[in-house]
């Protein structure tokens, strides 16, 4: 049976429960930041205007870089709360105890290197590390919310997951875009019989590739028989996309329907197939192949196309609305505030390790001209959680 998350809103724990106390761990902190859209929603509310936010008390903060553009010292004069020399010190607040309810660990944006595969090396895993480490030696674990996806390499995304169920972590990861708004509001039916899929992405290949599979993977998900995994991923030039269209490897239809969706069309992308994009192709264990055509500078948007047995083809665009103060991330910050009360994952972190492993090797086979990677390691199964996207998931206020 599919398990469901129910609606843990704001008001159903709220008259009732004390705010939970957490530890925010940063990179940076300026505005527009991760930091800031995530941490400024517990400090000013779901819009940073003062009014209703989540039911969450920001205990201290610890901010690995801190810039001319640093917002992180005034907010804690504002606020009240202590900004610590150490991730340990956030954790126990100078004591020999985890005197916090929950870790918030946002590894985004900062001078940090990159590699030769094109992923910015932030240091969530040594982030990670650092706090499973001051739990183990406390005694003591309460959940964590990793932003976006662990990693970015595959070995490191791996080993969180290892160590968080060694020290049975509630534990939370993924993309903002994943419980977004979407146009039109759609989604795959929980337990439907899904026929074929196909995504479309934008932007750079680390940053928004994850993005587009995290949430091509919250769709996936629901399909019947739940999640099994991947057998193989490749990585092909933009320029390959005729030939896959001549072979029918890619439905027509359903990609032009997802063109459509993410604001291109196909005569623009064989027109001119951005070089520093990519045709991606994931081979399900379920039988799925699912390309995903990655169009910096064309696509415009992150879109899903699917068709489900005996139905047309539907199209969906997660949005990034900017106003009132990027929307989706109070969403996503809902699905932290109800880890950190129940003590449970408000969704798996597998969908996130798996889109975290498709992305890592999909850039892997980009680099090796086109390899065909068998991915043994990425037969990952978990059963959906039907959780809510925006704005059926109620924030505890009228938006």
């Amino acid at each position: 049976a599919y398990l469901t998350s129910g609606l843990l809103c704001r008001r159903s724990f709220a008259a009732s429960s004390p705010p939970k106390s957490v530890a925010a761990i940063a990179t940076v902190y300026f505005k527009n930041s991760h930091a800031d859209v995530i941490v400024s929603k517990i400090l000013k509310g779901w819009k940073h205007d003062n009014q209703a936010g989540p039911n969450l008390k920001l205990a201290s903060l610890y901010v690995e870089q801190v810039g001319e553009d640093d917002m992180s010292r005034s907010l804690s004069a504002e606020h009240g709360f202590p900004i610590t020399k150490t991730i340990e010190q956030a954790i126990t607040l100078g004591t020999d105890k985890v005197a916090v309810d929950g870790v918030l660990s946002i590894g985004e944006h900062g001078n940090y290197p990159w590699n030769d595969l094109g992923q910015h090396l932030y240091p969530r895993r040594r982030f990670f590390a650092e706090i499973m480490d001051t739990f183990q030696a406390c005694g003591k674990v309460v959940p964590v919310f990793n932003d976006k996806h662990p990693g970015p390499v595959w070995t490191d995304a791996l080993w969180m997951y290892r160590r968080a169920k060694e020290l049975r972590v509630p534990w939370m990861a993924g993309s903002s875009l994943t419980v977004s708004y979407r146009d039109p509001d759609v989604t795959v039916p929980l337990g439907g019989k899904l026929e074929a899929c196909l995504g479309v992405g934008y932007s750079g290949l680390d940053i928004y590739g994850f993005h587009t599979l995290d949430f091509l993977q919250c769709l996936m998900e629901r399909r019947l028989c739940a999640e099994s995994g991947v057998r193989w991923v490749q990585s092909m030039p933009t320029s390959s996309l005729k030939e896959l269209l001549d072979q029918k490897t890619i439905p027509r239809e359903l990609l032009l329907a997802g063109l459509k969706s993410s604001g291109t069309n196909l005569e623009a992308v064989l027109k001119n197939p951005p070089k520093d994009g990519a045709m991606f192709l994931i081979q399900y264990n379920d039988g799925l192949l699912v390309p995903v055509l990655m169009l910096p500078g064309l696509a415009t948007g992150i879109s899903v196309a699917f068709k489900m047995e005996g139905k047309p083809i539907q199209a969906t665009r997660t949005e990034e609305r900017p106003e009132p103060r990027y929307p989706h991330f109070a969403y996503l910050l809902k699905g932290v505030e109800k880890m950190i009360h129940t003590g449970k994952p408000a969704y798996p972190v597998e969908r996130t390790l798996l889109a975290s492993g498709m992305l890592d090797q999909l850039l892997h086979s980009r680099k090796n001209d086109g390899e065909r990677i068998q991915t043994p390691e990425l037969a990952i199964a978990y059963q959906p959680v039907d959780y809510l996207h925006a704005p059926h998931l109620d924030l505890g206020t009228e938006w």
